[in-house]
């Protein structure tokens, strides 16, 4: 039997053009506790070389097919508990490929609070609704008189009207085809507002550039998307995220209500009556979080940098250095940089596996530290770090050497990530985390 796991490799292998077995052998290995940089390092052999970038999209695209696999499991049994899962429904709620697409899918039947919608199909007007949704040529005042029922709430043909309005503007506010359209519309038109409550002018003087500003959603910076949100968390600002509204609502019209039948006009009227409060108020709360969450990304990314700078400063100056990270199997990897901290030579010795290795490895290193002319030597605290300084020390390099034991901490973390790509793309993660990590390890 097919599982999810088994279906999530499957995609995931077909989506980053990998072999299955990789995917599977990846996935086994994240699963068990293995970080990112530990997979690329050190097993190849299980994975085919994947490198950290094929490794980390495995790891991030798995997450997401299985929180979407949790959310769909979630929803079906939600659908069954109440008696409305279809096969229809079912099929579409298995089909949905991404988070939006299946809330989208559920919002009709999501269990919800008594609305103006729900009081309307109580009180039996739900019929006429549907006959005003399909538009036809008919007087609506009669057939809505049809409906009055002092019994049940409704007084008059007009009474009526407005609840079959009101179901109507639900239904429209839970399509997923005007949802998908608004929500474009959002991006693309939409503005962030921002203005001062009324005699807060005072409390509220350190927002003074935002008492009355609006720019659009899709340039807005966002050191001042997060300043009007934290105004407005401090309740010293009103923040409203919309498109134009006239523009929503055509929109609307041109996909549920074409025609001149008074059917179609009573359409008009529920979208415009009800827009506001239903489709944008619910666009509004979404397009909010992700506006939110894209400043604080940007946010985050620019205090990383300016961090970065600070940490990467040299703590031993500007010195030629050789930098090495022990090990015994896999040998000590090895890079040579100048006093820039610029990449000159990488390679790998083995001064830990017999005397052999020990005299070549040793050969070697006199000769690095010559021709780079090497001012200081690091070694990382890891796993043979201690065999390793020993070794060094043994070889009576240059007194004017420094031979310095370092807390490697970072540097696999600094491997895998995409500034170490970035700056270093034509080399793989063992030798572009120790370009980096003898100037932040001391």
């Amino acid at each position: 039997m097919t599982t999810m796991i088994d279906m999530a490799i499957a995609q995931i292998a077909g989506e980053l053009r990998l072999a299955e077995e990789q995917v599977e052998a990846t996935v086994g290995l994240l699963d068990g506790g293995a970080t990112v940089p530990f997979i690329a390092r050190y097993r190849k052999e299980s994975t085919g070389s994947l490198d950290e970038v094929a490794i980390s999209g495995i790891r991030d695209r798995l997450a997401q097919l299985r929180e979407l696999s949790e959310r769909r499991q979630a929803i079906l049994a939600s659908l069954e508990k109440q008696g409305l899962l279809s096969e229809e429904l079912r099929k579409a709620v298995l089909s949905a490929e991404t988070m939006t697409i299946l809330e989208d899918t559920y919002l009709p039947y999501r269990p919800r609070r008594r609305t103006r919608a729900a009081i309307a199909k109580e009180r039996g007007l739900e019929p006429l609704a549907s006959r005003l949704w399909g538009k036809e040529d008919f007087d609506v005042n009669r057939v809505a008189a049809e409906y009055v029922n002092p019994e049940a709430g409704v007084e008059s043909a007009k009474e009526a009207l407005s609840g079959a309005r009101d179901i109507i503007a639900e239904w429209i506010s839970e399509d997923a085809i005007a949802r998908r359209e608004i929500r474009a519309l959002f991006w693309s038109q939409g503005t962030i507002a921002a203005r001062v409550p009324s005699g807060k002018d005072t409390e509220a003087a350190k927002y003074r550039d935002y008492f009355d500003w609006q720019e659009p959603i899709a340039n807005a910076p966002s050191h001042r998307i997060l300043a009007m949100l934290r105004g407005e968390k401090e309740s010293l600002l009103s923040v409203r995220v919309a498109p134009p509204a006239d523009t929503a609502t055509a929109i609307l019209e041109r996909l549920f209500a074409r025609g001149e039948t008074e059917a179609a006009e009573q359409v008009r009227q529920a979208i415009r009556e009800r827009y506001k409060a239903l489709l944008e108020s619910a666009m509004e709360t979404e397009v909010r979080k992700a506006v939110r969450i894209r400043a604080e990304d940007t946010a985050i990314r620019v205090f990383a940098d300016n961090l970065r700078e600070l940490l990467l400063a040299p703590a031993l100056g500007q010195k030629n250095t050789l930098a090495l990270d022990p090990g015994f199997r896999t040998g000590c990897k090895l890079v040579c940089l100048d006093r820039q901290g610029h990449l000159l030579h990488h390679d790998t010795v083995y001064p830990l596996l017999g005397e052999r290795d020990a005299a070549e490895a040793a050969g070697k290193i006199r000769l690095l530290c010559d021709e780079y002319d090497v001012e200081a030597v690091a070694v990382g605290n890891g796993t043979g770090g201690r065999e390793t300084e020993a070794f060094l020390r043994a070889l009576e390099l240059d007194p004017k050497i420094a031979v310095v034991m370092v807390n490697e901490s970072g540097a696999s973390v600094y491997s895998a990530s995409e500034a170490a790509r970035t700056e270093f793309p034509d080399h793989d993660i063992t030798a572009g985390s120790w370009t980096r990590w003898p100037n932040w390890s001391r």
